[in-house]
């Protein structure tokens, strides 16, 4: 500081030069700008006011310059209401100073006021800076006004307004308003070619995204690194990795490799549209990672590996001497299987003072409610001073996972006791999943008139919530009776959906054709609801309508409704039509694809085709996923392959870092089951890391039963009744099966008479055919 005062003193102090005209001046207060000095800045602005330069405009705009680059845009704001007499720059740098301190709305007032009182025309600063701060709260409103008023003067096409104006345009969705203003521009800069990629982009349209970025290195124009992250979320979007790679070739090429939020935006683009192996490559050679980079990869760790390695990453992480911030904990804290971790990353929160953080909160009451320790969480709960709504919200869906009276109590005390703090469509959904899973119809037919008080009842979210409820229960008039005034698509989606799952299949078709009577256009999803019902009823010839529908509607390139088709054809026999669809979906970088494909050939015996698939699928750059061992090991299975599916069953582990799952360990047991090596497969159930199930334990004993293992089939019903009193009437029947296909009629029949004397019935088969 004192360098800077001996500076000043010597420039502008010395005999002949002292602070006597507005050069001087000028110059004094850029020198504390440039230096971001607050404090000489001050005491400069006060010589001038001794000086009496309070009246020169020229003079007071440079100060208010000087506060607001300092940091003190409330100094700038009081020295500009001081002013007696402004001029355009004076309102021009009101405005955007107010944009930097963050204070848009007083920007935007600024602006009217400017109109309001002076008699010159805003220009292109003004005009670019309050666009920015129309962009920055949302008023799309205020910013459509601005843009009218820039039509009228004629300064739409300047190359600062114009940016700022598409910047609106394609954030809030309207890319067709800044496709024309883009047009209009004779000579658009690089912030314009960046509003449009961007614009793409966020509204989902990732090929014109693409196509802009090629333009822009056609016609020469130097990128940025904003356009290269445009660039790599358009690929996320079309899955595009030979146009990911030559991005990163870009980046590459133009020295960007230093860039962290860069490099972090394309391990996010790699990881996401399934290639793995080069994100990982790149996250190691990384010269510097920030929080962020670690955040991608646990996060992405969290999704496709088992606790175990994203444990490992987060000790490795912790070495680096960075701090986990709240996303880190987030993601740890979805990873905690048990309490003890759960305390122990809360004790490292507590010491890193985010102890008190409500979304800290939250992850806990989450984490513990998942554990079954629910008076744990609640004990959080009740020691949070200001509880938030998402605290509510949290703790009544944690007191859904067990279908527990307490989510409604709960719901009751929020409503009951807090005029400032009212529900919102998450309340609203957990509290009436709460009434349908404890078969409390009343109460939800109650809360349903408290949704229709506090103007819910036209959200899609809840109306979902109703319609699932009521036709849980065949109340059917109820669901109906919800749309007679609000049929958009959400709602048509929830109710088709609803009706999909608890098997009204004509109420699904009736009302899926009542929606194209009424001008509507089926989206993915309802698409998805009817072709999934084609699949559960084996209705080939509706398969075939709805597949038609969605060529029609241009739904085949979407890698959900295409999964959903080629499950549709499969589980309806047509194997030939779900090939032809999967091999003209080559395009979709998408695991589903590959699954529901490989699935179809093994539920209908083409164990060769399914695992052709697997293959082809391995040899992209898309990694299988748990489910896609489900549906390979089921495959094996079916074709009696023990040897490769204990192969593939060890190469969850050792090739891929993941954890079986619950699903992959049953079809394990059933391919040995199922092959006659019983004693191998009692030894994974009882080697698993979680506790059985009883499918599992049927597996076994279907085995054992059509391999005459008495011993080991009797073993195994033991422990089935033992772990599960409420059995099936199946259960009983293989037991007896197994006594009397060794010839032990009396222990057979008394199996049979202990199911009868239990009141146990088999239920009745029953089949059907479409006509």
């Amino acid at each position: 500081m004192r360098g800077l005062f001996r500076q000043i003193s010597t420039r502008f102090y010395s005999p002949g030069s002292c602070l006597k005209d507005a050069t001087a001046v000028t110059d004094a207060l850029n020198l504390a700008e440039t230096q971001r000095s607050y404090i000489l800045g001050r005491q400069i602005h006060g010589h001038i006011t001794k000086l009496g330069f309070s009246n020169d405009i020229f003079t007071q705009n440079n100060s208010i310059k000087m506060y607001t680059n300092c940091g003190s845009f409330t100094d700038a704001h009081k020295l500009f209401d001081e002013m007696p007499e402004r001029n355009l720059v004076s309102w021009t740098l009101i405005i955007s100073g107010a944009n930097k301190s963050s204070q848009y709305g007083l920007a935007m007032e600024s602006f009217i006021e400017m109109k309001r009182v002076e008699y010159f025309h805003p220009n292109e600063f003004a005009l670019g800076s309050v666009m920015k701060a129309c962009n920055a709260t949302g008023d799309v409103e205020f910013g459509l006004c601005v843009h009218c008023f820039s039509v009228k003067i004629g300064m739409e096409r300047n190359i600062f307004v114009g940016s700022s104006i598409l910047h609106m345009y394609s954030r809030y969705g309207d890319i067709e308003a800044a496709e024309l203003l883009f047009e209009s521009l004779k000579e658009p800069d690089l912030g314009c070619w960046n509003a449009m990629v961007g614009g793409y982009a966020q509204c989902g349209y990732g090929i014109e995204a693409i196509k802009v970025v090629s333009t822009i290195q056609f016609k020469g124009v130097l990128m940025d690194e904003f356009t290269l992250i445009h660039a790599l979320n358009a690929c996320l979007i079309t899955c595009d990795l030979d146009f990911g790679s030559q991005i990163h070739g870009l980046i590459i090429r133009k020295g960007f490799e230093s860039t962290i939020t860069l490099m972090n935006s394309l391990i996010n683009m790699y990881f996401n549209i399934g290639a793995n192996d080069h994100a990982w490559k790149l996250f190691q050679t990384m010269d510097h990672r920030d929080i962020a980079s670690w955040n991608t990869v646990l996060s992405v760790s969290s999704q496709v590996s088992g606790v175990q390695q994203v444990a490992a990453l987060f000790s490795d992480f912790m070495a680096t001497g960075l701090k986990p911030n709240i996303i880190t904990f987030s993601i740890m804290f979805k990873m905690c299987g048990e309490v003890l971790e759960g305390q122990q990353l809360y004790g490292l929160a507590f010491r890193l003072g985010l102890y008190d953080d409500p979304r800290i909160s939250n992850c806990l009451i989450s984490m513990f409610c998942r554990c079954n320790a629910k008076e744990t969480a609640r004990l959080i709960f009740d020691s949070i001073p200001s509880r938030s709504l998402q605290n509510w919200n949290e703790m009544i869906h944690g007191y859904n996972l067990s279908s527990d009276l307490a989510a409604l109590k709960l719901f009751a005390k929020l409503w009951g006791s807090s005029l400032t703090m009212k529900p919102d469509e998450c309340t609203f959904s957990c509290a009436l999943e709460a009434c349908f899973k404890t078969d409390n119809l009343q109460v939800g037919r109650q809360i349903h008139g408290i949704i229709i008080k506090s103007g819910f009842d036209s959200n899609g979210y809840v109306c979902s919530s109703l319609v699932h409820g009521y036709a849980k229960y065949g109340v059917l008039t109820d669901s109906y009776a919800l749309f007679d005034d609000k049929m958009d698509i959400v709602c048509w989606g929830a109710l088709i959906s609803a009706l999909v799952d608890q098997g009204y299949t004509m109420a699904a078709i009736r009302f899926f054709n009542r929606l194209k009577e009424d001008g509507q256009y089926p989206d993915s999803f309802i698409l998805g609801s009817i072709l999934n019902m084609c699949a559960s009823t084996t209705s080939l010839d509706l398969a075939k309508t709805v597949h038609s529908e969605v060529f029609k509607l241009g739904f085949d390139t979407d890698e959900y409704v295409t999964s959903a088709v080629i499950d549709a054809y499969g589980k309806s026999g047509d194997i030939k039509s779900a090939s032809i669809v999967f091999h003209d979906s080559f395009g979709f970088a998408d695991v589903a694809l590959y699954n529901t494909m490989i699935m179809a050939y093994a539920n209908h015996g083409y164990v060769t085709e399914a695992m052709e698939v697997y293959k082809m699928m391995k040899s992209t750059s898309l990694n299988p996923s748990q489910s896609t061992f489900v549906s390979v090991l089921s495959a094996c299975s079916h074709a009696g392959l023990v040897d490769l599916g204990r192969s593939l069953f060890r190469s969850i582990t050792l090739d891929y870092k993941m954890d079986p799952s619950p699903d992959n360990y049953g079809c394990l047991v059933d391919l040995l089951s199922r092959n006659g090596y019983l004693q191998e497969a009692k030894g994974v159930i009882e080697a698993m890391p979680f506790s059985p199930w009883p499918a599992i334990w049927r597996s076994f004993l279907n085995g054992c039963r059509i391999h005459g293992e008495k011993e080991l089939g009797i073993e195994g019903a033991k422990k089935l009744f033992e772990m599960f009193p409420e059995n099936k009437a199946g259960d009983y029947v293989v037991v007896s099966n197994i006594y009397i296909e060794d010839g032990d009629w009396e222990h057979g029949l008394k199996v049979r008479k202990e199911m009868v004397d239990k009141g146990i019935r088999k239920d009745l088969g029953s089949s059907w055919k479409n006509v």
